[in-house]
């Protein structure tokens, strides 16, 4: 049972933990702290990111208020549901946010443009009075924080950068017609305490195709 507030499990205000399955979304606005953006356009990134969020995963059909959502400066940490299809997070997600972060990018100068790195993962939450926790949710910011992920974008073009766990890879994204797995490709993540391998797909304005 969720509660309105903010998406949790009933009872998880008191002080017991508790513990649900959520498909874990991680976002990160990259450069947001370069020297060429001062606190006006910081805002205007941060609503931008927040409209395209939303807007994404209102197309997605993806209800935003029944996920849990935590602001985390220049991102935002999203926790969805069990019984929402986790192949909606690549089969519809990935190029509706694109196409938002167009549309964006297409009327705002250059301080306010947004490129953003989303990650996906899924696994066991753990609530309490204070917020939220949990190996997955970790495991998913080590990916999002990734360098190989950073430089992977950086070097690019692309708007959008996607990376998918391997467990998310494994059990969603290959099994799906409607995903472009074979655009994923492989990379070996080192994150602190984190060794592991991840699949990343950068989505670029021609790929805004199928919506």
């Amino acid at each position: 049972m969720m509660s309105a507030r903010d998406g949790a499990p009933a009872g998880a205000e008191q002080s017991t933990l508790v513990t649900a399955h959520r498909t874990v979304v991680a976002v990160d606005v990259a450069g947001f702290g370069e020297r060429n953006r001062n606190n006006i356009n910081q805002v205007r990134v941060r609503r931008g990111m927040y409209r395209a969020m939303e807007e994404a995963f209102r197309l997605a059909g993806i209800a935003w208020d029944a996920c849990r959502s935590e602001d985390r400066g220049d991102g935002i940490l999203v926790l969805a549901p069990a019984d929402v299809q986790k192949a909606l997070f690549v089969d519809r997600l990935p190029n509706h946010l694109l196409a938002a972060l167009i549309e964006h990018n297409r009327t705002h100068p250059v301080e306010e443009k947004i490129r953003l790195r989303l990650a996906l993962h899924a696994g066991e939450i753990n609530y309490d009075e204070h917020g939220v926790t949990g190996s997955a949710i970790t495991h998913t910011f080590r990916l999002l924080d990734a360098d190989e992920v950073r430089r992977a974008f950086a070097s690019s073009s692309a708007v959008l950068a996607v990376v998918g766990s391997a467990w998310f890879y494994d059990e969603v994204i290959r099994h799906s017609e409607r995903s472009r797995a074979k655009t994923y490709r492989l990379a070996d993540i080192t994150n602190k305490e984190t060794m592991t391998q991840a699949w990343i797909r950068l989505l670029r304005r021609r790929t805004v195709t199928g919506l």
